[in-house]
């Protein structure tokens, strides 16, 4: 006999998880199946929380070098224990995908170890980790796969000497020299751990400018930054291959549009250059389901593949951000128990959580200018910051964008200490159709750093005051 549920979800990261928890607060019957062997998926296990344990760890061992004395701080000598710094990143780790099977028991949502197949219509297969098979029948099918790294042709990833996300995560001393392919999130987010640590990181980007999703003016300032704090970009250009040898790798590249070659020497080299959907040995067509060329999920407006059967997350279209899948797994929950499930993918924020960091949310100056929006902008630098000037952080500023009549409020673009937690102001705002002169007229604590969003605000109208 199949055992039958409301919802069987396949995948146990941030848009299975929360699916399966927000199901089973609504009194679904609900399974999640995951074949990592731990909750979580990419994000908690080798993604989003480990590397912020190691940014958050080298931060403060490089503030500890190089800025603590400047605050009267003297240190004496400082040193690095890299295996513990991976431990308590481990530790993290742990803790928080025990934290998730407690939820998914507390909300009475089954968690199954194992790898789920779509047999067809309101039927899984689950290839059970410690084997077997169990048959599921269910009313709805959730796809909750996520993503992996994406590769280059020709550039085989050991996890070893050349390494995706996962292995950069895993390193067991600090390379002498670090190549990192890819300037967006994951590169920059990586760059910067080993760059502190020590390693002399190259970082090679096929375009022309790095974090190609940011606004132009704040990608220009992070660079200027990350060449201030030790990495070297190599723009436009495009890797052609790496040799193996006994000691070291050895990286060609070449102009993107064409030129001579170039080699450089590696100790480690990280391929960073995004994610695509994970949907091998699914069964989707066992469904009718369909990927596009990317190999994303096809679904509607609301999330359906085909009758009784929804896909969330890194698989389907939109950003592949944890806080993204988590939207959707919720919202995919709430519409099978009846609900209006939603989510408004244009206000997603991102974040990079480098130091400074960078967060925006909504559209930038260079996609204003090309749908012909007229908008007006307001600016202001966190050198103007008191709280900013106090604690020695000023690098970076804060842009408020709004259109240009009604005054509501198109997006925000931040570089700067803390960004990453101010971004959710603007969200809220937005998300409420606010206009720049309704956070211009909210009173913020003085002193914060979060007044640098009040100050661009006010200089949408051309009021700014703090400077």
């Amino acid at each position: 006999m199949a055992d039958t549920y409301d919802v069987v979800i396949i995948g146990g990261g941030p848009g299975g998880y929360n699916c399966a928890i927000r199901a089973g607060q609504l009194g679904l019957k609900v399974a999640c199946i995951e074949s990592r062997g731990k909750l979580g998926g990419t994000c908690l296990n080798v993604g989003c929380i480990p590397s912020k344990a190691l940014l958050h760890a080298s931060h403060l061992f490089h503030a500890a070098q190089h800025d603590f004395a400047a605050l009267g701080i003297k240190t004496g000598k400082v040193e690095l224990d890299l295996a513990q710094m991976m431990a308590q990143k481990s530790d993290a780790v742990e803790g928080l995908t025990k934290g998730v099977e407690f939820l998914l028991k507390k909300n009475k949502a089954e968690y199954i170890k194992g790898r789920g197949k779509i047999l067809g219509p309101g039927k899984v297969e689950v290839a059970l980790a410690d084997g077997g098979t169990r048959v599921l029948e269910t009313k709805n099918i959730v796809i909750a796969t996520g993503s992996e790294p994406a590769t280059l042709p020709g550039i085989e990833i050991d996890e070893e000497r050349i390494v995706s996300n996962v292995g950069a995560l895993s390193l067991s001393a600090v390379p002498k020299r670090l190549v990192l392919i890819g300037a967006g999130v994951i590169g920059l987010e990586m760059g910067s751990v080993w760059a502190r640590l020590g390693s002399d990181v190259t970082v090679v980007e096929y375009l022309d400018r790095i974090l190609p999703p940011a606004d132009a003016e704040v990608a220009k300032e992070a660079e200027r930054t990350f060449k201030k704090q030790g990495l070297t970009f190599k723009l436009g250009t495009k890797v052609t291959g790496i040799e193996k040898q006994k000691t070291k790798l050895k990286v060609s590249m070449e102009p993107a549009k064409g030129g001579e070659t170039e080699t450089v020497d590696a100790d480690i080299v990280i391929v960073a250059i995004g994610r695509k959907p994970y949907t091998e040995g699914l069964g989707l067509e066992n469904v009718g389901g369909r990927t596009d060329k990317r190999g994303v999920i096809e679904v509607t407006d609301h999330f359906r593949v085909a009758p009784g059967v929804w896909a969330v997350g890194d698989c389907i279209p939109g950003p592949m951000l944890a806080h993204k899948a988590e939207d959707d797994g919720t919202a995919v929950a709430e519409l099978i128990a009846g609900k209006a499930g939603h989510v408004n993918y244009d206000l997603v924020p991102s974040v990079v959580y480098t130091n400074p960091e960078i967060a925006w949310v909504g559209k930038n100056e260079e996609e204003l200018k090309a749908a012909g929006i007229e908008y007006v902008k307001g600016k202001f630098p966190f050198m103007a910051n008191s709280r900013a000037r106090t604690n020695h952080e000023t690098t970076g500023f804060v842009k408020i964008l709004a259109e240009k009549g009604t005054d509501r409020i198109l997006g925000a673009h931040m570089i700067g200490v803390g960004v990453g937690e101010m971004i959710a102001e603007v969200v809220v705002a937005m998300e409420f159709g606010a206009a720049s002169e309704d956070i211009a007229r909210t009173s913020h604590a003085h002193p914060t750093l979060s007044e640098a969003v009040r100050q661009a605000a006010m200089g949408v109208e051309g009021w700014t005051m703090q400077m």
